[in-house]
């Protein structure tokens, strides 16, 4: 099987152009607002309902759910698109932390210290004080993201993954964990980490031989 970025691009076509899109508005953003008056734009904002959504939504984002698609996909579908899936989540999260220690910058619990009463925390939710840069969740949850449309033949799911990544980048900002400019990078991380990724690792020969498109529960048809 040929791949390259180019063929990477044109299975995930959609997603990308809406996420480009998508990232232009960011950026937009970025320029007319300040890091603190976006924090605290979305930070003013909140309810119990919300409170309640994010703190558990924010886990589409974590590590653990990634390796737990792939391992429905191990078992019902085939053993490449676990491994594409899996590998594709350790090479960006690698990535990931190295820019994390790289960076060291800090969360918004400790840039804020000197006006922690007039921050809104949600209860239980254990706030981390460092390694802001980038947003880890968000870096897994649009590497997962670009996987799955790599899989899907239906360009509308496209849409439906796109926006679960974006609201798991802004459970990050909802949650006090990161701020704006974190989930962002993360989000770029994670697309172009998987892209190149994908279109290396996708065109070894190995991947593509018959016993790898078996599933533990599923077998081709011979």
């Amino acid at each position: 099987m040929n791949t390259g970025i180019k063929s990477v691009l044109n299975r995930i076509n959609v997603f990308f152009v809406l996420y480009l899109l998508v990232l232009c508005i960011c950026l937009t953003f970025k320029l007319i607002y300040t890091r603190e008056e976006i924090y605290f734009a979305v930070n003013s904002r909140y309810n119990e309902a919300a409170d309640l959504f994010f703190q558990y939504y924010t886990n589409i984002g974590d590590g653990l759910f990634t390796i737990a698609i792939a391992a429905v996909l191990l078992l019902f579908f085939s053993y490449r698109k676990a491994f594409l899936l899996a590998t594709s989540y350790a090479v960006s999260s690698l990535i990931a932390q190295i820019l994390k220690f790289a960076f060291d910058a800090p969360r918004p619990k400790l840039y804020f210290s000197s006006k922690l009463e007039g921050i809104h925390f949600v209860k239980d939710v254990h706030v981390y004080t460092l390694h802001s840069f980038p947003s880890g969740h968000s870096v897994t949850a649009f590497s997962t993201a670009v996987v799955l449309c790599y899989f899907v033949r239906q360009k509308a799911w496209s849409i439906v993954l796109l926006v679960l990544a974006i609201f798991a980048g802004y459970s990050r900002m909802y949650l006090s964990e990161h701020f704006f400019e974190d989930v962002v990078a993360g989000s770029v991380t994670g697309v172009i980490i998987t892209v190149l990724w994908l279109s290396w690792i996708d065109g070894k020969q190995f991947l593509n031989s018959p016993k790898w498109q078996n599933g533990l529960l599923k077998k081709q048809s011979s």
